[in-house]
């Protein structure tokens, strides 16, 4: 089932989301209805915040990028329980990002090209792993959802400024985008 995705404004996502178990209720459907909410909107990755779920799951299918980075075919994974627990700053990387939870709005981000990240696959086996590349930076910014955070938290105050009219029209639901959202309308 395509779920709708929330959009800049709505309150889950700006909490912090909970560590779940192996018992959480109707977990692979969820995590189905991610994979499917993401195809749909032609995303590379969502986090249970951006379709209202205040807990730490995360989906990521970098195949559609195979063309450019085929180092990425066929990589689809499932984080459950995320966390970053090591940040390497001796590298890091500038590049545009956008996100689905704030339709039409891309902006440079800065962030470090290799991270310490531990999480548990859909069997709740545990992984402890250095990333990079690529993968690392789509990890922070999916993680981000998790801790209540959104790239434009990341960017430098005069960015924000720019796009402040972007963000207000997301906030009064003024935009379009070519899949299901959840608009967080206020007056």
């Amino acid at each position: 089932m395509i779920l709708p995705i929330y959009v800049y404004g709505q309150p889950v996502l700006r909490k912090v989301a909970d560590d779940i178990t192996p018992d959480y209720p109707e977990l692979q459907q969820l995590i189905g209805n991610m994979w499917e909410t993401l195809a749909q909107s032609e995303g590379i990755g969502l986090a249970a915040p951006q379709v209202g779920k205040a807990i730490r799951v995360v989906v990521i299918d970098l195949d559609p990028l195979a063309d450019d980075m085929p180092e990425y075919k066929g990589f689809r994974g499932v984080y459950i329980n995320p966390h970053i627990v090591e940040y390497d700053d001796t590298a890091t990387d500038s590049s545009e990002e956008g996100c689905l939870s704030l339709p039409a709005i891309h902006e440079k981000v800065v962030r470090p090209t290799r991270i310490r990240v531990q999480w548990a696959d859909e069997q709740f086996q545990q992984h402890d792993e250095w990333i990079e590349g690529y993968l690392a930076r789509v990890m922070q910014h999916e993680f981000d959802h998790l801790e209540g955070k959104m790239f434009v938290d990341r960017i430098s105050p005069l960015r924000k400024q720019l796009i402040k009219s972007k963000l207000k029209a997301l906030l009064q639901g003024r935009y379009r985008c070519g899949y299901k959202t959840k608009a967080a309308v206020k007056k």
